[in-house]
């Protein structure tokens, strides 16, 4: 046996496609990771906190028109933006909090009010939920009371007397069913 040379390997070596890639994933994870450093907590769009402050309170008196199930304050629609922008340029030109409310009101109708008044016009709305829920609680009780006098039914005394009957095992269910001449068993 001879000198065997051990076989030299050689170092492993990414190819420069793969190492492109990895280089671009980190440098991408590290762009991500200064910019959530560098974000910021959003600025109130007025520099005024008092006039802010009270933009809020109006919008949150106020729904989206866009979303319905929102306040003004809590919609980010293009729309909400805007009429919290107008009501902030109203209450710079030294509108009431009521003026700005009559405004919209007068402009979009009741509807726009988070909290509708109670008049003759609203008057479903307010009312239309108590109403449905008194109907459905007296279509509930009349059905009931239709399925209790259902089954009340009284029995015949001739019922009486075949049920009593059947009951005792002297007596088939259905007699006719049974043959000419056969006897009735007990089980």
């Amino acid at each position: 046996m001879g000198n065997a040379c051990p076989a030299k390997r050689e170092p492993f070596r990414l190819p420069p496609s793969a190492f492109l890639l990895a280089a671009g994933r980190f440098a991408l994870l590290l762009l991500a990771l200064v910019h959530s450093a560098l974000a910021a907590e959003a600025q109130p769009v007025a520099p005024d906190p008092a006039l802010e402050e009270r933009v809020t309170a109006i919008a949150a008196e106020l729904r989206c028109l866009v979303c319905q199930n929102q306040t003004l304050a809590d919609s980010n629609a293009p729309l909400a933006v805007d009429l919290r922008e107008q009501i902030r340029e109203q209450m710079r030109q030294g509108a009431s909090e009521r003026a700005v409310v009559d405004y919209m009101v007068a402009r979009y109708g009741d509807f726009v009010l988070y909290r509708p008044p109670f008049k003759g016009i609203t008057v479903l709305l307010w009312a239309g939920p108590v109403v449905l829920a008194i109907a459905g609680l007296a279509a509930l009780f009349f059905s009931l009371a239709r399925r209790r006098r259902a089954s009340r039914s009284e029995l015949s005394d001739e019922d009486r007397a075949r049920a009593q009957q059947i009951l005792a095992g002297d007596g088939d269910i259905h007699p006719e069913s049974r043959p000419p001449g056969a006897v009735n068993q007990p089980r």
